[in-house]
């Protein structure tokens, strides 16, 4: 069985969450073993495997809209048996297809409306974080005090060195969203970055951005860890 995890985080009647862990696939080391990104220099065949795995274990769901990621601000409609979208992000209201995004340590963040018409899911590195790929999903609801946002599994803000240029990105957060380093090092909180935004863009209620993907080398891939290694997923979709 794949290593499939339910988000804590209450979703209404129709809506399902998962995200991966690293086990019960079958791609070998580096990427061991469900690795299920197709652009890091995997087997194919077994990329494919492991996806077709992950969709048996996904009640409801008959297909998975998956991205071409470049840590940009483009969301795209997830569609059923639709070819790879170049987009950080897919939103849809169609029962059946999830939207997923492929991370090893940038944050997945899933998005549900209240009432569960309508679902998304974002890949947030630092980059596509302070470009607004957060806001830009958002805008996809027609209220953001309606929404559900789940901050799935990253590097968390022991692990996460940055350079003066990202606090300078962030220039509209707090100083509570970054630690001193060594010398003009600083350690960045991409959790607490996205609650933020997300307040600040409205959004009510946010679950979720206490697991760190760096320091659990068993459970989740992290390319800061490892460098070639592979990528778990973050879906959510509605049920047929």
């Amino acid at each position: 069985m794949t290593e499939l995890y339910r988000p804590d985080w209450a979703l209404p009647a129709g809506v399902q969450a998962r995200y991966s862990g690293r086990a019960g696939g079958v791609s070998v080391a580096p990427y061991d073993s469900l690795n299920l990104g197709d652009h890091v220099g995997d087997n194919p065949q077994a990329v494919a495997e492991n996806r077709a795995r992950l969709l048996a274990q996904l009640p409801g769901c008959d297909d998975i809209q998956w991205l071409e990621q470049v840590h940009g601000i483009d969301v795209a409609e997830a569609r059923p048996q639709a070819p790879v979208v170049c987009a950080d992000a897919s939103v849809s209201a169609a029962a059946g297809v999830a939207c997923a995004v492929l991370t090893a340590d940038c944050l997945p963040v899933l998005f549900c409306a209240r009432d569960g018409s309508r679902v998304a899911a974002a890949h947030a590195g630092w980059r596509g974080l302070a470009g607004g790929i957060l806001t830009e999903t958002l805008k996809q609801f027609s209220d953001p005090g309606d929404v559900l946002v789940f901050l799935a599994p990253a590097i968390g803000p022991e692990a996460f060195e940055v350079g003066p240029e990202v606090r300078e990105a962030f220039a509209w957060a707090s100083d509570a969203c970054f630690r001193a380093g060594q010398g003009d090092r600083l350690f960045a909180d991409i959790y607490a970055l996205a609650r933020e935004q997300l307040q600040q863009a409205g959004v009510t209620s946010v679950t979720g951005g206490t697991e760190c993907t760096f320091s659990q080398p068993q459970q989740y891939f992290s390319y800061r860890r490892d460098g070639v290694t592979g990528r778990q997923v973050s879906l959510i979709w509605r049920s047929l």
